[in-house]
C-alpha cells in the first residue's frame, strides 16, 4: 500500500511520521498528475501547494481549525486528505465532486470559492464570530501572491491584524498569478525575499550553525523559528508587521518539517500571524515546472509529454488576432486584462504592442476605472475579461464607464456555459446585469467572422462604451451560404409562418438546426441584443408562437426585455422564454449543460412540437 491509500482523513495524517509525510506528498503529486491529465483541472497550483496542505493537516485538527483556500482552485491536495480521496477521478465531471472548494461536499470545505482574494475577508469573519462565541479553534486563510493584487484582500487585512487572536494568513508565494505577477506588490514581496543584507546574513548564520557537531542540523532546522527576528533588525519591519501581524518567513514551502515547526509556532501564538511562504508553481511535474502559465488551468493532457489532448482556433485565439489587426491600423487601439493576458488570447498582442497592453493584475475594478481614464484622454481602451469575473466591475462599469459616456469596449470572453468549472464561472449573469446599464451597446456573436465584425462596430459606429460577449471554445454549426451582413437582425425562413423561433450567440447554432427539422418556423437571429431593434417587431405580425432560447439567466435577461417590449406593443402572440431559472449551474460538460435546460437542439425540437399540438 502506498501511504495515501492509508489516509481517509486528516487524523490518518497526524499519524504519520516525517518519511511517511513525505512519501505522502510524492504519492499526492502522482494522483494529482494522473487524474488532471484525464479530467482537465488546475494542475500547476496545486503541485505547489502539496507540502502546505500536508503540514496543515498534520498540525491542525480539520473542520475545528477552518481551512479557508483563496480561489479554491489549489484545493485538490485537501480534497485528496480529507475523505474525498476515492472520488478523486470524478473531479470537475457531472455530479463528481467540484474543483474549487464546496462545503455542500465536505464540512472540511469551509467557504465556497471561485473567484480571487477573497480568503483573507472570509477568515476574518469566520475568526470573529468564532472569538464572539467562545469557540475553539484557529482559522487560517491560504493566498496566493497573485491574489495580493486585488483590492479586496487589503481591506481584509486592514481589517485584521490587531483583532483576531485566532487568525492565521499564509502568503503562498510562487512569484505568479496565472500569467507573471505585476505590479509594486509583486515588487515588495521580492524585496523581502532578495534583500542583499539579510540573504547574506541568513546565508552565514545557517552555515554557521550547521558545523555545529551532532546538534548543527538540528539547531539550523530551529532556525526558521528565528527567522522573523533577524529580519526585522536588518530589514526594520514588513507591510504585515505594519498592519498588526507577527510575520514569519520567507520559509520554503517544499520543506515539510520547516513548516511544520513554524506551524505548531503560529498554533500556540495569541496574536494574528502572517506566515510568508515560497514555493514552486508545478513542482514536480517538468512540464508544468517549465510552464506553468499553461499548467495553471488546462484541459486533458499527455502525461509523457505535457502536451494538451486539444486546442486550436478558438473564439479567444481570433479575438486575439482582431486586436492584433485593428491596433495594427489604429495607435488609439489598447488592450487591458486582469492577470489573463492568455486565457483572453492577447499574448501575441502583448508581444507586438507592449506599449499598449496593460496587465493590471487580479483587479477587475481597477481595470474599469483605468480603461476609463486611458478613453478619456484618447484612447480606445478595450477589456478583455472572463464574464464571471466581470462581475466584480459593476459599480464601475455605471459609474466610471456610462455615466460619463466613455469609450470603453468590452471584450467578454467564456459568455454562457463554461463546463466543468462550476457554478462560480458560468457566464450566465452578464445579459442581466448589462442589460440595466445605461448608454451601453451589447452585440453576441455566434461566429468568428461576426466577433470581428462586431468589434469594428463597437470601436468604430457605436457612441459610447460596448460589449461584445462570445462564448468559450469553438464556433458550432453554421447554415449554408450565411454571411454576416452587419444588421442588427437577421431572419431565416418565412416570416408569416406561424412559430417563431428567437436567439442569440452560441445558441443560434442549436436553434437553426432545430429550425431545419420544423414545419411552419422561422427563427430571429439577434446580433445587436442591448438595445435591440424595435424594427423585429414588424418580423412577429403574423406569428402565433414566440420562443426565446436563451443561455444566460432568466431574470433581467434578454428574453426577458423581448417579452416586454412583445407586451409593450400590444403583441398577443404566445410567448415563451426558455433559459436558466433561479438556480447556479453545476459542473457537467457544456453538452450535458444545454441538455440540462433544454437548449440542445432536440430539445427546441420537442418544445416547438409540444407548445402547436
Amino acid at each position: 500500500m502506498s501511504v495515501l491509500d492509508k489516509v481517509n482523513s486528516p487524523n490518518d495524517v497526524k499519524k504519520l511520521n516525517n518519511d511517511e509525510l513525505n512519501e505522502l506528498c510524492s504519492d499526492v503529486r502522482a494522483e494529482l498528475i494522473s487524474t488532471v491529465s484525464k479530467t482537465g483541472g488546475h494542475l500547476a497550483s496545486n503541485l505547489g501547494i502539496v507540502e502546505l496542505t500536508v503540514a496543515l493537516h498534520k498540525v491542525f485538527s480539520s473542520p475545528t481549525d477552518q481551512i479557508v483556500f483563496d480561489v479554491g482552485h489549489q484545493c485538490y491536495t485537501h480534497k485528496l486528505l480529507t475523505g474525498r480521496k476515492d472520488r478523486f477521478a470524478t473531479l470537475r465531471t457531472e455530479n463528481g465532486i467540484s474543483g474549487f472548494t464546496r462545503p455542500v461536499e465536505s464540512e472540511h470545505d469551509i467557504f465556497s470559492s471561485g473567484h480571487s482574494s477573497t480568503s483573507i475577508s472570509a477568515a476574518v469573519g469566520l475568526a470573529s464570530a468564532k472569538q464572539i462565541k467562545g469557540e475553539k479553534g484557529k482559522v487560517i486563510a491560504i493566498i496566493g501572491d497573485g491574489a495580493l493584487t486585488g483590492g479586496l484582500a487589503y481591506e481584509a487585512l486592514n481589517n485584521s491584524g490587531n483583532n483576531n487572536s485566532n487568525l492565521i494568513v499564509i502568503l503562498n508565494d510562487n512569484n505568479m498569478s496565472i500569467s507573471q505577477n505585476v505590479g509594486s506588490m509583486a515588487k515588495n514581496l521580492n524585496t523581502i525575499r532578495t534583500s542583499s543584507k539579510y540573504v547574506t546574513f541568513k546565508s552565514k548564520l545557517q552555515r554557521g550553525l550547521a558545523r555545529i557537531p551532532k546538534i548543527g542540523s538540528q539547531i539550523s532546522r530551529s532556525f526558521t523559528l528565528i527567522n522573523s527576528q533577524i529580519r526585522k533588525r536588518i530589514l526594520k519591519s514588513t507591510f504585515f508587521e505594519d498592519l498588526g501581524f507577527r510575520y514569519y518567513g520567507p520559509i520554503d514551502g517544499h520543506d515539510l518539517e520547516a513548516l511544520i515547526d513554524v506551524l505548531n509556532v503560529a498554533k500556540a501564538h495569541s496574536h494574528s500571524v502572517f506566515i510568508h511562504i515560497n514555493t514552486v508553481k508545478g513542482k514536480g511535474y517538468n512540464p508544468a515546472e517549465k510552464n506553468p502559465t499553461q499548467f495553471h488551468g488546462i484541459g486533458k493532457f499527455d502525461i509523457n509529454t505535457g502536451e494538451p489532448k486539444s486546442g486550436g482556433k478558438n473564439f479567444s485565439s481570433v479575438f486575439g488576432e482582431t486586436m492584433c489587426s485593428f491596433a495594427a491600423k489604429d495607435a488609439r487601439i489598447c488592450c487591458v486584462t486582469a492577470a489573463m493576458a492568455e486565457g483572453t488570447g492577447l499574448c501575441e498582442f502583448s508581444k507586438k504592442y507592449p506599449k499598449r497592453f496593460f496587465d493590471v493584475g487580479i483587479a477587475e475594478q481597477h481595470a474599469v476605472t483605468f480603461s476609463s481614464g486611458l478613453a478619456k484622454n484618447g484612447l480606445i481602451p478595450v477589456f478583455a475579461v472572463y464574464s464571471t469575473f466581470l462581475q466584480r466591475s459593476y459599480d464601475q462599469l455605471i459609474h466610471d464607464v456610462a455615466m460619463q459616456n466613455l469609450k470603453v469596449i468590452f471584450a467578454i470572453d467564456r459568455a454562457g456555459f463554461v463546463g466543468e468549472d462550476g457554478e462560480s464561472h458560468q457566464g450566465v449573469f452578464d445579459t442581466a446585469f448589462l442589460n440595466s446599464v445605461i448608454g451601453l451597446t451589447v452585440f453576441a456573436p455566434s461566429y468568428y467572422d461576426e466577433l470581428e465584425g462586431m468589434f469594428y462596430e463597437g470601436i468604430y459606429k457605436i457612441k459610447g462604451a460596448a460589449a461584445i460577449r462570445y462564448p468559450r471554445g469553438n464556433e458550432k454549426y453554421r447554415p449554408e451560404n450565411y454571411q454576416y451582413n452587419h444588421e442588427s437582425y437577421n431572419v431565416f425562413g418565412d416570416n408569416t409562418a406561424n412559430n417563431c423561433i428567437v436567439t442569440y450567440c452560441r445558441e443560434f447554432s442549436e436553434c437553426i438546426k432545430a429550425y431545419e427539422s420544423l414545419e411552419n418556423t422561422f427563427v430571429i437571429k439577434l446580433n445587436r441584443i442591448k438595445p435591440i431593434d424595435r424594427n423585429v417587431l414588424n418580423e412577429l405580425k403574423n406569428t402565433k408562437n414566440i420562443f426565446f432560447f436563451e443561455e444566460a439567466i432568466a431574470s433581467g435577461g434578454i428574453g426577458e426585455a423581448f417579452g416586454n417590449m412583445l407586451a409593450e406593443n400590444n403583441i398577443s402572440a404566445f410567448y415563451k422564454h426558455i433559459s436558466i431559472n433561479d438556480e447556479f449551474v453545476k459542473q457537467a460538460s457544456v453538452d450535458s449543460q444545454m441538455k440540462a435546460y433544454k437548449l440542445d437542439c432536440d430539445s427546441i425540437i420537442r418544445e416547438v412540437n409540444n407548445a402547436i399540438k
